[in-house]
């Protein structure tokens, strides 16, 4: 009786050990699926150890933002879900899906002054029957800083002429993006936000470009949550000035000249937005930041160590530099990507005695919301500055 209980002992603790050993494939990716990592929290407060895993992490978010809508809005808006990451791949464009237009007949007025609105009003953003909206268009250039050919998308005015001289606004993506991600993410709303203001007579119809911000010069790169990785970012300020503008201002009917040209940029395009006003402020006569990455200055977040782009001391504009006319820095106050950095660039800035507007988004995590708010500010300081 007892050698039995023994033996059934022995089989059941054998059984037990091929069992532990033998899990099928399903049950070992399910068991990978609850360690994928959720962004939470402040990035700056993130665990450390995680850094460079981005296991689960929808890339498009860190690129153009997290699609979200307000309460409040009607839009009729699409995810776009076509992965143009890859550098392998031939990447065609295709359109952003088109709300429904809503009927206007006396558009919500918009009151300009120098105050910033948190949120980007819905009437701004609605798709009206009474407003022609311009196409994104896709083109390339050689860029000498890259020594490659190079891609970006454009935005012109729906009765763009030749005839007819237009300020340009430069709007830069997220890292692990290119130049088709605000360009096949209608959610942004960018030609709503810019064609509406400009039917209203706001500002005027405005030239948007949404270059690949990755100006790597070896094909082979791609984007990562390392130091070598995101150099090319950096480069990318070489890229703009030497080859991106004089190839806009040469083929398109642009005006030029600081007060004709804007820069703005999200997440990462946010920091290198950040990076080009200080060192080149003299290009650039309004400048929005929304949800600046980490990296300007040296620290380490949830996703790996930054070296930094310069000193504290350093992040603010030359003694004689002409600054820009607006300079703007915003982020979601509850951005669950970049967490504190916007407003830690923000407080070095005072300290550094450099003028800028600083707000935040109630309610905004890394998202599209934060991305209409700062181009609608950047849109209403313009309107304010050159009325």
């Amino acid at each position: 009786m007892r050698k039995g209980a023994i033996a059934l002992i022995t089989v059941g603790i054998i059984t037990a050990m091929l069992c532990s050993c033998g899990k099928t494939e399903s049950e070992k990716e399910t068991m990978k699926e609850t360690d994928k990592i959720e962004v939470t929290g402040n990035a700056a407060d993130a665990d450390k150890d995680t850094a460079g895993d981005i296991t689960g992490i929808d890339k498009d978010a860190f690129a153009s933002g997290i699609k979200k809508e307000e309460s409040n809005t009607t839009d009729n808006t699409t995810d776009n879900t076509t992965d143009n990451s890859s550098d392998d791949a031939t990447i065609i464009p295709t359109a952003s899906p088109t709300p429904t237009p809503v009927e206007v007949t006396t558009p919500t007025p918009i009151i300009i002054n120098g105050e910033i609105e948190e949120k980007c009003p819905a009437s701004v953003t609605e798709t009206r029957k009474d407003v022609k909206y311009g196409a994104f268009t896709h083109g390339t250039y050689y860029s000498e800083t890259c020594g490659m050919e190079r891609g970006y998308c454009i935005l012109l005015p729906a009765d763009y002429s030749a005839e007819k001289k237009y300020p340009v606004l430069y709007l830069l993506h997220g890292i692990f993006g290119n130049e088709y991600s605000f360009s096949q993410d209608a959610s942004n709303k960018i030609k709503e936000i810019a064609g509406n203001m400009a039917a209203d007579g706001y500002i005027e119809e405005t030239i948007i470009v949404c270059p690949d911000m990755y100006a790597k010069t070896d094909i082979a790169q791609k984007p990562g949550f390392d130091a070598e990785s995101c150099l090319p970012y950096d480069n990318f300020i070489n890229d703009l000035v030497n080859d991106l503008m004089p190839y806009i201002e040469k083929e398109y009917s642009v005006l030029t000249g600081r007060e004709n040209t804007y820069l703005a940029g999200f997440s990462m395009g946010g920091r290198e937005t950040l990076f080009i006003t200080l060192k080149k402020p003299e290009l650039f006569g309004y400048v929005c930041a929304i949800s600046a990455a980490p990296g300007i200055v040296a620290t380490t977040d949830r996703f790996m160590s930054h070296p930094g782009q310069m000193e504290e001391s350093e992040v603010k504009f030359a003694e004689d530099a002409v600054e820009p006319e607006v300079f703007i820095l915003c982020c979601g106050s509850k951005d669950s990507v970049v967490g504190k950095y916007p407003k830690s660039y923000h407080e070095i800035l005072e300290t550094n005695g450099t003028d800028h507007i600083w707000y935040e988004i109630p309610g905004a995590d890394h998202d599209n919301n934060a991305i209409k708010s700062g181009l609608y500010n950047l849109f209403k300081q313009i309107a304010y500055k050159k009325q």
